[in-house]
């Protein structure tokens, strides 16, 4: 009898995180508030804090976030590590979340518990070198800038403003992410702009869908 087919090997760096689907894409270095009150990520969200690890958020394609009886939930393979940074439960069953995105990562391989949590073995992919912005693309960072300081002018809590600090308007990938999480644009570009490892890239397609929109002057 022929010897059954060797199981490969996840790379070394692989390890198994649990997922949250939403129906945004969150970027390194956003902000997502989240309001928890299923079962299933009660008690993921619980052990996260007590653990004091993180959790995958990735952008659903099919299905919606909360789980409804015969519904597929489908996902994006790229996604980004979120950190609890602070938690409140005002009333029993439900949890307040603010999370912070951290490293991107790929989905190598996911599967969905008997309770309905996703879980995945998952790559971390490499953080954005810091890329200075050059001239031609300035009006990206003067026009979020501008956006920025409209926001603190009106003397919101540092919890309640949308940018996290610091602000490193100077930066290519972190402008371009700002603008991707805040731009009305489709999942699939989202996503594209996720994905891309080039920072100075990403920041040209956010000029453009900016141009688009209008939002530039």
């Amino acid at each position: 009898m022929p010897a059954a087919p060797a199981t490969p090997r996840p790379p070394i760096s692989a390890q198994t995180i649990p997922l949250f689907p939403l129906a945004s894409t969150l970027f390194p270095e956003g902000r997502l508030p989240l309001q928890i009150f299923e079962v299933r990520y009660l008690d993921m969200i619980g052990k996260c804090i007590a653990e004091g690890s993180s959790f995958g958020v990735v952008a659903l394609t099919e299905g919606s976030e909360v789980r409804r009886p015969g519904q597929s939930e489908r996902f994006v393979g790229v996604g980004t590590l979120a950190r609890i940074q602070e938690w409140s439960t005002p009333s029993p069953g439900l949890m307040r979340i603010a999370c912070l995105g951290g490293e991107r990562f790929r989905i190598l391989q996911a599967e969905q518990q008997k309770h309905g949590l996703w879980t995945a073995q998952v790559e971390m992919m490499e953080a954005d070198r810091a890329v200075t912005i050059p001239e031609e693309l300035r009006n990206t960072s003067q026009a979020l800038d501008n956006l920025l300081q409209s926001v603190l002018r009106q003397g919101l809590p540092d919890s309640e403003v949308p940018i996290a600090a610091p602000y490193r308007l100077d930066d290519c990938g972190w402008v371009a992410n700002r603008w991707a999480e805040m731009m009305p644009i489709s999942v699939n570009l989202k996503q594209s702009l996720l994905a891309l490892d080039n920072p100075l890239l990403r920041l040209e397609l956010v000029q453009d869908a900016l141009d688009e929109l209008g939002w530039l002057k």
